[in-house]
């Protein structure tokens, strides 16, 4: 997987902005300073004084702490009130930090709507790159400064994840994994459901492959296109025109042959698969994690386990299709039909599968949902038996450790990037407050302070 990228000289710039328009022990003025004043600022560290501190490493809420920032990086965590001399302090003495959140499962190019089955014929890629910006920002403000992003339409999730690196546009750190893969007629096959004039036959260069041979050459291709890991449809799915939302859609060969040449180029595999055989064959075929497992059987609980598989369960997605599977007309038939089968058992798998000690990563297939209400399956984790501290490793180290990167995200500490997000009180005692994001820092740049966004200059 390609290294971590950690800002560009512009959001450098945007840093010594923000930092120059807090005044010491306040940060509560939102102005934007000269370019003089942030100049001579560019050097001055910052100080978070925390009332409360999650470590997500060892799994305990702290009391009050100095969090130092400079040059993007966190200098040093201080217990106390504590901000060196010069710092520009940031007052959250209310509010519990914690690490930038990430959410490994998402779709930041599309959401949905009534209309995403017609809009598809109508609009061109630009009109998804657009939305993408939109739909960036707001996931950016809801405390995620991290997404594995898990699919798109023709690979433009790239520009948005290298507009993003640039400070072209604000959003979360992207890590994408371009087109999905699958099979004809599968999950992944963006022709479910057109007439056969318009079909044709998808091939590796669409993501769909039906060998070995296929599956090399298709991953090859990702890797030619920037992409930064491999996403992979071995069952069927809820929200595509074809039949079955979890028959197993790929062998257990072509799966090995994906995961071959993907960990050749340094790519890990994500496996979308509802089915238990599917998931089966997934985790046998050496994926690295699991996206849904709604059908997930003691069986395949096992072998995750045994394999060290991670499990993303997204329940929110499927808490929002039962809901819209009810209102006529928002899906098609057989969508509908699926989403109301399918959609309400994710929760109760998770459950399990936190009880069978399978690790579990923090992921919402956010684009199923509004963007912007990843928070909500926090609460949907803690409704499935997991404590609350536990739905916030989650979306933190464990989540880092999925991604490869828990060397630098994940955790408030010494060293590590400069991604810090807080909340309006402690969210142990009340998960809720996860949707409550008051305060964002993204590369050590400030996005929301106050619970307002913070506009940076161009």
């Amino acid at each position: 997987m390609p290294h971590l990228r950690t800002g560009s000289q512009r959001s450098i710039r945007m840093a010594a902005a923000v930092a120059a328009i807090l005044v010491a022990g306040s940060g509560t003025d939102t102005g934007i300073a000269g370019a003089s004043d942030a100049d001579a600022s560019a050097a001055a560290p910052i100080a978070l004084q925390c009332g409360h501190l999650i470590d997500t490493v060892n799994g305990k809420i702290l009391g009050e702490t100095t969090i130092v920032i400079e040059g993007g990086r966190i200098k040093e965590v201080l217990s106390g009130v504590r901000p060196p001399a010069g710092a520009k302090v940031i007052d959250l003495s209310t509010q519990t930090c914690m690490p930038g959140l990430i959410d490994a499962h998402t779709h930041l190019t599309g959401e949905t709507s009534r209309t995403e089955y017609v809009d598809k014929f109508h609009w061109n890629v630009a009109d998804y790159v657009i939305r993408s910006t939109v739909y960036a920002r707001r996931t950016l403000l809801a405390g995620f400064t991290t997404v594995r992003n898990l699919g798109d339409r023709d690979n433009e999730s790239v520009a948005l994840r290298n507009a993003i690196n640039a400070g072209v546009i604000p959003g979360p750190r992207m890590y994408t994994a371009g087109r999905a893969m699958g099979t004809s007629g599968g999950h992944a096959d963006p022709t479910n459901g057109y007439r056969t004039d318009l079909a044709g036959d998808p091939g590796p260069a669409e993501g769909i492959i039906n060998s070995v041979d296929d599956a090399a050459k298709a991953v090859r291709l990702h890797y030619k296109l920037g992409d930064d890991l491999i996403k992979i449809m071995p069952s069927g799915g809820v929200l595509d025109e074809s039949a079955s939302g979890d028959n197993a859609q790929m062998t257990v060969e072509e799966i090995k042959a994906v995961v071959a040449t993907a960990h050749d180029y340094g790519f890990a595999v994500a496996a979308h698969a509802h089915g238990a055989e599917a998931i089966r064959r997934a985790v046998i075929g050496g994926v690295d994690s699991i996206e849904h497992g709604t059908f997930m059987d003691a069986e395949d609980m096992k072998l995750m386990v045994e394999h060290g598989t991670w499990y993303v369960p997204t329940i929110i997605a499927g808490d929002f299709v039962a809901h819209q599977s009810k209102v006529p007309g928002y899906y098609p038939p057989q969508v509908a039909a699926k989403a109301a089968a399918i959609g309400p058992l994710i929760q109760a798998t998770a459950g399990r599968a936190y009880k069978a000690h399978v690790k579990i990563a923090f992921g919402t297939d956010a684009a199923v949902y509004p963007h912007g209400q990843n928070a909500h399956e926090f609460e949907l984790m803690v409704g499935a038996g997991m404590p609350p501290m536990f739905a916030i490793q989650a979306a933190t180290v464990s989540a880092a450790q999925l991604l490869r990167h828990d060397k630098d995200l994940g955790s408030v500490a010494a060293g590590k990037i400069a991604d810090v997000v807080a909340v309006p009180g402690n969210p142990i005692d009340d998960i809720s407050l996860m949707k409550r994001v008051s305060f964002v820092m993204k590369d050590g740049v400030v996005y929301k302070l106050n619970s307002s966004p913070v506009e940076l200059s161009p």
